[in-house]
């Protein structure tokens, strides 16, 4: 049986494709490698036939489409689309050479607060629009997603029981106000959990180039799980980010996928 797949796997290195059809026209979607379970997720529910009929309920110019809520094929639901989603979480496949340029798929997640592991929705996905974005604003990003690393893993560090006495300190300087003592914890702190400058984030010369030339959302690299990229039809993706919306970027019309089928 393994043979068998590992000839299976050597005889077909052809990437699978996706062909989504929407209201609005075709889009084909190259899935990638090195997110498997992704990948495989997205297979099933295309082959499953689950996106039939599921709308795109989140909609923002200049950022993205999202689709995926199953109660979205419901034109009566009265709630708040986006909270749910079909199967469980898969784990995160963040890979640095998959960023969020123009045309890129991403998983949809929970916030870091309730998620702090970014496991991926389901079945919501969202499709980058996106715009472009000068040198100097990219570096700025890198030193803003830095932070929120760096603030993720001192939070980590400080939910765990064995460090509730940092807590307690941390307490009653803000009590004291005591900021100077609170700064030299603080890096105290910083020190044990940011073991390594070379984990630090940083844009690829390739996703520098891209975001300057095409666009896309850079902001939202290192935190989602980019599985795919738009390779025909990037045109759709700007007429269905072009459609007026309503409260919670609704689009006013129904934007709907009609059909996805694996073309190889």
């Amino acid at each position: 049986f393994s043979l068998s797949l590992n000839v299976a796997a050597k005889g077909n290195t052809d990437p699978v494709v996706v062909e989504m059809i929407t209201s609005k026209g075709k889009i084909s979607i190259k899935l990638y490698e090195k997110t498997p379970l992704h990948k495989a997720n997205f297979i099933n529910l295309v082959n499953n036939g689950f996106y039939e009929g599921i709308t795109f309920h989140r909609v923002i110019k200049n950022f993205m489409a999202q689709a995926g809520d199953p109660n979205s094929r419901n034109p009566d639901f009265n709630g708040s689309l986006g909270r749910n989603s079909e199967g469980p979480t898969i784990p995160a496949e963040i890979v640095s050479e998959y960023f969020h340029k123009k045309g890129a798929l991403a998983a949809a997640r929970k916030g870091d607060q309730a998620n702090p592991e970014k496991k991926s929705s389901g079945s919501q996905f969202y499709i980058v629009q996106g715009r472009k974005h000068t040198k100097n604003e990219l570096i700025q990003m890198e030193a803003r997603i830095n932070q929120q690393q760096e603030n993720a893993l001192i939070s980590s560090f400080l939910k765990k029981t064995e460090n509730e006495n940092y807590m307690q300190r941390i307490r009653y300087f803000q009590q004291e106000r005591l900021n100077d003592s609170l700064n030299i914890l603080y890096k105290e702190i910083k020190s044990l959990v940011i073991t390594e400058e070379a984990n630090k984030f940083s844009f690829s010369e390739e996703a520098i180039n891209v975001y300057q030339t095409v666009g896309g959302t850079p902001f939202l690299d290192n935190g989602y799980t980019v599985f795919g990229e738009v390779i025909e039809g990037l045109e759709i993706i700007d007429a269905i980010c072009l459609v007026a919306t309503q409260k919670g970027d609704v689009p006013l019309e129904a934007i709907t996928i009609t059909k996805m089928s694996i073309l190889k």
